[in-house]
């Protein structure tokens, strides 16, 4: 055998015992990754189910009759002032007009507002039915409100600032007086002693004297008044709140007031023979109003009732435009003032001052509403 050969033949064996120990070895020193213990049933951890998304609740829209304009009173509706627009059936009045044809061609009963859902309670078909609607006052006095009216004057309603639909709170006055319980009349009682004569047993009755019997330096005596019961005691307080201001003033004879225009100015007349223009004698001013309307829960326009009645005077207080809000008040008494602005009673002096003070001065606002007869 050629050297050749014999070389050739030690390659193949070395090649042969390379894979073998390729194959049988290497498997062995890299044994697989160890299998995680089977942990019993009983101890598998639970794993929360997965929370269900919720479901949508798909909304519901209906067609109904919206104003695209501004429709007055007493306007007939064109086909070009409407249209059907999608609403959420939650939020759909359930009068609303749900067709055209209810619409077009009509009157409208009151003042309808754009983008406003027209309702069928808001067009007429005439005149005549327009007429029959009522006032204005009832058609915008909201639910659970009643309208009651009241005197007021320049000093009571914030120097006429008050206007159609703004909100006011109340605040009363009142004095207080001692009167006897049995009589209901002012104290002091007139006292009259009467004494019986021990021979003929007739009485007689004294003079009346004004006043109470007294204790004074182990005397009794009569104590009189000075000047009887001439100092009531004040107090002032708020009241109803956010009350809804109907119109200030009368209403007209016909009970409409909303969206009325105004009297045009009269244009002067031209004189023909002159060829100049006559003026017109000036308008007169119209008197200012001295009642108010307001509309309050029927437990307010009971109270409102009991105070005219009892001619109370009241006076008005504006509220803001922004301000809804309700909050209790202290009643005022000359006590209040004294304690809350510190005011202290001056102490008696031996001195003064020449000529002598017995009254300040007072404001006078103007004519006051006397609604009982009384000292000026």
């Amino acid at each position: 055998m050629s050297s050749t050969v014999r070389t050739v033949l030690l390659v193949l064996i070395v090649i042969v015992l390379l894979a073998v120990v390729f194959v049988a070895v290497l498997p062995g020193l890299n044994p697989p990754p160890p299998q995680p213990a089977e942990i019993p049933a009983a101890q598998q951890p639970i794993e929360p189910e997965a929370t269900p998304l919720p479901t949508a609740t798909p909304i519901r829209f209906v067609e109904l009759v919206v104003a695209l304009q501004e429709l007055p009173r007493g306007f007939r509706i064109p086909e070009t002032a409407v249209a059907l627009q999608l609403w959420p059936e939650d939020a759909a009045p359930f009068n609303a007009a749900t067709s055209l044809q209810d619409v077009v061609g009509r009157l409208a009963r009151t003042d309808i507002f754009r983008e406003q859902p027209i309702l069928t309670n808001m067009v007429v078909d005439d005149f005549l039915s327009l007429a029959r609607v009522g006032s204005d006052a009832a058609a915008v006095l909201p639910n659970g409100l009643v309208a009651v009216s009241i005197p007021v004057d320049r000093l009571t309603s914030v120097a006429y600032a008050v206007q159609d639909g703004d909100r006011v709170d109340l605040i009363i006055s009142l004095l207080f007086v001692d009167v006897d319980e049995e009589f209901q009349t002012l104290l002091p009682n007139i006292l009259r002693a009467f004494v019986r004569d021990p021979q003929t047993g007739v009485l007689s009755i004294n003079e009346a004297i004004p006043g109470r019997v007294d204790t004074f330096a182990g005397l009794n005596v009569f104590a009189v008044p000075s000047e009887g019961q001439a100092r009531p005691r004040l107090v002032t307080q708020r009241t109803i709140q956010d009350a809804l201001v109907v119109h200030v003033g009368n209403f007209p004879p016909d009970g409409q007031f909303i969206g009325i225009p105004p009297t045009p100015t009269p244009v002067p007349v031209e004189d023909e023979g002159r060829g100049e223009n006559t003026p017109l004698p000036p308008t007169p001013t119209p008197p200012r109003p001295d009642i108010i309307t307001l509309g309050v829960p029927p437990q307010e326009a009971v109270l409102l009732t009991w105070l005219v009645e009892a001619r109370v005077p009241v006076t008005l207080a504006l509220r803001s435009v922004n301000d809804a809000s309700r909050s209790a008040t202290t009643p005022v008494t000359l006590d209040y003032i004294m304690r809350t602005y510190g005011i202290e009673v001056p102490a008696k002096r031996d001195y003064s001052i020449e000529p002598a003070i017995r009254s300040i001065r007072q404001l006078i606002a103007g004519d006051t509403i006397r609604l009982a007869p009384g000292p000026q």
